[in-house]
């Protein structure tokens, strides 16, 4: 399973929604907190992210970037048991 992160910029997210509408694993969700401009902003809320980019792709104000870790990265994880 691939896996993937984001960061939101926090400041300049308007909390508009739309890359929580676009997250298909349904990893997006608002924050209790605001930003200095009034705005509840986006933060993962799940641990499930796969890195597909929807969500920085549908972002208006381009604060979300998305971190995806490569399939060989996965592999060299794993603990092999003898």
């Amino acid at each position: 399973m691939i896996r993937g992160t984001i960061k939101v910029d926090t400041e300049i997210c308007k909390g508009c929604e739309l890359c929580i509408t676009a997250c298909p694993q349904k990893s997006l969700g608002l924050s209790n907190n605001i930003n200095s401009h009034g705005f509840k902003y986006v933060e993962l809320i799940q641990d499930n992210c796969t890195g597909c980019i929807n969500c920085a792709l549908v972002c208006p104000d381009s604060a979300i970037t998305v971190y995806r870790q490569s399939k060989n990265s996965i592999k060299q994880n794993k603990k092999v048991t003898v």
